[in-house]
């Protein structure tokens, strides 16, 4: 499956709940899906600036393809770490470069997330672009 078509997915997964509590509950049960990081792994080394819970994200660079493992300390974070692992863990880093992460805007995180925690949102990605961005020039030298 391409980063589009489980983005594409994601968003189907949202339009079944018209209320957004329901909504966030399902970010909730997702985050509790994911697997716990190993303590450690925590460490200010993985921790994201810029959210207002604290959030791990590590990578790993694999047969070509970076594998995202992370985790946060509040239930709704952990959903949306839990989502954007789902679509960018176990993938080159030009696909990650060359997609957009559309879903977050279709399902309409932006809007029902407080400013704090879509900034929060925003610099995982900007974080797991930055790691996509230092493993291709790593690739590259490779070759």
């Amino acid at each position: 499956m391409t980063i589009n078509e489980i983005q594409k997915e994601i968003i189907e997964e949202f339009s079944v709940y018209d209320d957004w509590m329901d909504k966030y509950s399902y970010l909730i049960e997702l985050g509790n899906d994911l697997k716990d990081l190993d303590p450690k792994d925590k460490t200010d080394q993985f921790l994201i600036k810029g959210c207002q819970s604290r959030v791990w994200l590590v990578s790993d660079f694999v047969d070509g393809k970076i594998v995202f493992r992370g985790e946060s300390d509040a239930v709704i974070v952990k959903g949306l770490v839990a989502l954007l692992l789902r679509v960018v863990s176990n993938r080159t880093p030009e696909e990650i470069l060359n997609n957009e992460l559309f879903f977050v805007d279709e399902i309409g995180l932006k809007q029902h997330l407080s400013p704090t925690r879509s900034n929060g949102l925003l610099s995982m990605i900007k974080q797991i672009k930055l790691y996509a961005v230092a493993y291709n020039r790593i690739s590259e030298k490779g070759e």
